[in-house]
């Protein structure tokens, strides 16, 4: 998926799943995203963090570590996605994302 502003469009029709480390979710993350690290991916820690008969959104800080994601639950058999350009482009195109502390979010 390359258009930000269609998955914020129409966010509620995806599960979106952030898979970078801790502190760059505290920075800033979408909301309602959920949060489980690529090693955790890798491991096949998202069972019962996501509903197998949703598409799932992966997001990153650029798209690298979301494609890896996203080729894992592929191979699970999720309907998933990469988010191209990550973080940085939902942030460059104006898109509203807040820090775990309630903060105005940044990309780390």
């Amino acid at each position: 998926m390359n258009d930000v502003h269609q998955l914020f469009e129409h966010r509620a029709d995806y599960q979106i799943l952030d898979v970078r480390e801790r502190d760059e979710w505290d920075a800033g993350h979408i909301e309602g995203a959920v949060h489980l690290p690529l090693a955790q991916v890798m491991r096949g820690d998202e069972k019962g963090h996501l509903d197998p008969d949703r598409t799932v959104v992966a997001v990153c800080r650029v798209g690298n570590r979301s494609e890896l994601a996203t080729l894992m639950l592929q191979a699970r058999g999720y309907e998933a996605v990469n988010l191209e350009g990550g973080m940085e482009a939902w942030a460059a195109a104006g898109l509203p994302f807040s820090s775990s502390d309630g903060a105005p979010g940044r990309v780390a």
